[in-house]
Formats: structure tokens, sequence, C-alpha cells
């Protein structure tokens, strides 16, 4: 994984999910559907003491969050989704805590605030919430808070709420961050598997597998749009005799510079693989024949330019190379026997030479 993909990684987890983690729009959702209930419940106790404006502000805030989930059933937007959340529960919060609703125990329901906030929401957002909860706590048991609310918690009610609401709110967040690298670690691995997945070890080149499914993909195109593609299929010349006068770290020092010098020569478009042992496969997307031979020499031309080094001497290779271009209906087998019978005809004209399967008796040095 690149540093740039760790940091968007890194930058909004909330837009990833492991499996067994649930998504945050059904854990809103599972809140709202406990929510809704549980103060219409409470509304009714209200109203049965007598109390007139309780009531009416939670069935009010129940309203609120039920409309909140109609909205995401409709729009499906998880963003209006869980700003809505956050907004209607914070309010509810401070108002219970305000109102000393419930003979002054309601206040407790602040403890479900912390967690629910910081899971649904980047860890910033939780920080800043529960810090600004936790000042307007302190706010509403200080002095000031008396002489506008008169509020009825004591002294020791109030030094325990606040000392114990700080130490769920400092584990929250400690609990919160393990999470997200142990979120971040399992993204990252997961990534490295589908890399190791399509590419191959040595080279970093695409593997057989994952360019099948790219050929296959420019195949549907190709059978859509009428737009034609191109194969390179390509071997080092006389590889074994490398590994066996140079030794096989000498043929895998090759395999990587020709792997190098297709990087180079090819376009971001196309699809670089080793086929298998001293082979590759290149696929070109949207090339005709003659553009597609004109890369193959400009490949082979690079390589049998550069070298590797053996122990202080300079080793040399080259590449024979065959290519084919899709025609009419053919399959992707075909094709790319076609490339084969191609490559084997570079071979029989002497090497370091490209043939085209349209033209199998031509060869180019």
């Amino acid at each position: 994984m690149t540093p740039e993909t760790t940091k968007q990684f890194g930058a909004d987890l909330s837009q990833f999910r492991v499996r067994g983690e649930i998504p945050v729009p059904t854990l809103i959702g599972w809140l709202t559907l406990a929510a809704v209930p549980l103060l219409a419940l409470f509304a009714y106790r209200s109203f049965l003491q007598g109390d007139s404006t309780t009531p009416t502000l939670l069935v009010v805030f129940a309203g609120l969050l039920a409309a909140n989930g109609l909205v995401y059933l409709v729009t499906t937007h998880t963003t209006l989704q869980r700003r809505g959340f956050i907004a209607i529960t914070t309010a509810l919060f401070v108002y219970l805590a305000v109102s000393a609703a419930e003979d002054g125990s309601a206040i407790i329901w602040l403890f479900a605030y912390p967690p629910i906030i910081f899971y649904i929401s980047q860890s910033k957002i939780g920080v800043i919430a529960c810090g600004g909860g936790l000042a307007a706590v302190a706010l509403l048991f200080s002095p000031i808070g008396d002489l506008i609310f008169d509020s009825p918690y004591t002294t020791s009610f109030r030094l325990t709420m606040l000392a114990v609401l700080a130490f769920e709110m400092s584990t929250c967040y400690v609990l919160d961050q393990s999470r997200r690298r142990s979120k971040l670690s399992l993204l990252r691995l997961a990534n490295e598997f589908e890399y190791a997945a399509k590419h191959d070890a040595l080279t970093g080149l695409a593997n057989r597998r994952e360019l099948m499914a790219q050929l296959e993909h420019e195949y549907q195109r190709y059978l859509r749009n009428a737009r034609s593609f191109s194969v390179l299929l390509m071997d080092i010349d006389l590889f074994k005799s490398v590994n066996d006068n140079y030794g096989h770290h000498v043929g895998d020092d090759i395999i990587v510079m020709v792997a190098s010098t297709l990087r180079e020569q090819c376009r971001k478009v196309d699809t670089l693989s080793r086929w298998g042992g001293e082979e590759y496969l290149v696929l070109l997307p949207e090339t005709g024949t003659k553009e597609a031979v004109q890369t193959a020499n400009r490949v082979r031309e690079a390589v049998a330019s550069q070298s590797a080094d053996a122990e202080g001497q300079k080793i040399t290779a080259t590449v024979s190379i065959g290519v084919a271009t899709i025609t009419g209906s053919e399959s992707v087998d075909r094709l790319l026997q076609r490339a084969d019978e191609a490559l084997y005809q570079a071979k029989t004209l002497g090497r370091n030479t490209v043939c085209s399967s349209e033209e199998p008796g031509k060869g180019s040095e």
C-alpha cells in the first residue's frame, strides 16, 4: 500500500467496513428504533406526573428521530442521516441534563453519548463533541449553572458525575483509536493480499490470472464497440543458458530488467504481465497491428541495450516477440494461440525478432 493510500484510509475510516462490523446506517437505525418507543414511554410517565413541558419535548425528539430515519430510507444519504442523528441526540441529552427530568436521574443517559458519537463519526468529531459536552456539564454544575437553571444535583453527585463522565470519554477515545488502528491494519493487509493475488512477486507485473481477467474485459469491450486490441507475447532468448552459466540470481536480475524495460516503453493503459518463467504478455488496448509491431520493436531494442551485472561482468539479453491483433469473432484463446505461433516464428528466424501473426513469414531486427 502506498503512503497516499494509507493517508486516504486514515482520513475517514467511516467509509470502510470490515467483516463483522456493524455499518453506521444500520446502527443508527437500530438506535432510532430503540429510542423512539423509549422516549414515548418517558413522555407518558412525565405526563402522568403532571409535567406539561417534558412530554411534549420528548415526543418532538422522538418524532425528529423517526423523521431522520424515514429521510434516510427515502434518500439513502448516509452523511445526512449521521449528522441529523448527532444533532438530534445532542439536543436531547442537553435537554435531559438541563431539565433534570425523572427527578434528575435522566442525566445518567449522558453516559450513552460518548460510545455512540465515537462509533458513528470521525475521531475528531468525537473528541470535539465529548469535550464540549463535558465542558457543558461542568458549566451546568457550576455556580453559574445554578443561577441559570437551579439544578437539583448534590455536590457529591456533581463531582462523581464529572469524574465518571470524563473517565468514560477518555476510555472511549482510547478504545476508538485502537479500533481504528486495527481496522486500518486489516484494510492494509487486505490490500496487500489483493495485490499479491494479482501480481508477480519478483517483477511486480500482473500475473497470469490478472492478465486473463483484463483480457476478458477488453474482449467484451471489443464485442460491444468493435475496438480492436493487440497482444505481445515475448520470451527472453536463451534464458536457460543464463541460469546455467551465471546462476538463477542473475536470471532473476534479467527477468526484472526486462520487466522494468516494459514499464518504460509501454503506455499506462497497457497491461503488463509475467506470463510464466521468462515469458511476458502485454495487452495493448485500442491498438492495431502496425502500432503493436512498432511497440514490440521499441521494447526489443530497449531490452537489447540493457545489461545485468554478474560479479562485475555485464550480461545482456534479447527477446523474441510475437504480435497478434484481435480479428472478427475469434476467441481470446485463438488470439493467444496466434501470438504464440508468431513468437515461435520469431524464434525460428534467429531470435531478437518481432513477428506478427498477420505476417507469419516476416520478421524485423
